[in-house]
């Protein structure tokens, strides 16, 4: 295999969940690419056709909300691409698995097309990760639904059945002597 150049924990600190989807913003991926976010955005303009709304979206002021409360660091520690009066002057792009593929072939760089690759190999192993819980999640509730009624069962039995499996207490002798009631 070859050099990872990311680590799948740093990928997986940047793909979000935005209306049910996984999604990567344009900043982050600027970043992992090596271009700046404006470049990355000019780009993708240039290639609109590329990027249908399933491939590429513009976050609406709700879903950055939404994305906010999702990001542990906040914008200025990031560095990405921000003004020096705060923040961004237009709402940034979120980019599903689909146009973080089309992304590698309209930036042309050989570090986009690597990081691109272990990007969708990240999506495919978070992908794999929900089944796997999805499928626990299944077997628990199959589980649940058979020990439902058990709990009577389970209060039958303390009641009735472990009390017939306890030894009876044996019968306490009083320790000493007894006084011989015949002798005067």
């Amino acid at each position: 295999m070859e050099k990872e150049l990311i680590s799948f924990e740093e990928i997986e600190k940047r793909i979000y969940s935005i209306s049910g989807t996984k999604v990567m913003l344009d900043s982050d991926l600027a970043e992992l690419y090596g271009v700046k976010t404006r470049v990355l955005n000019q780009a993708v303009t240039r290639n609109k056709e590329r990027f249908p709304s399933n491939f590429m979206f513009i976050l609406s002021s709700k879903e950055q909300a939404n994305l906010k409360s999702q990001i542990v660091t906040s914008s200025s520690e990031k560095g990405a691409d921000q003004t020096s009066w705060g923040g961004r002057r237009t709402a940034p792009k979120a980019f599903t698995e689909h146009g973080i593929l089309m992304l590698a072939n309209v930036i042309r760089s050989q570090k986009a097309i690597d990081i691109s690759i272990q990007i969708i190999e990240a999506f495919v192993r978070l992908r794999k990760v929900g089944l796997s819980f999805a499928d626990f999640a299944l077997r628990l509730e199959a589980i649940e639904k058979r020990l439902e009624n058990h709990d009577e069962a389970f209060e039958l039995f303390n009641n009735i059945i472990l009390p017939l499996l306890e030894s009876p207490e044996p019968k306490k002798r009083k320790i000493g002597f007894k006084p011989d009631k015949n002798k005067k």
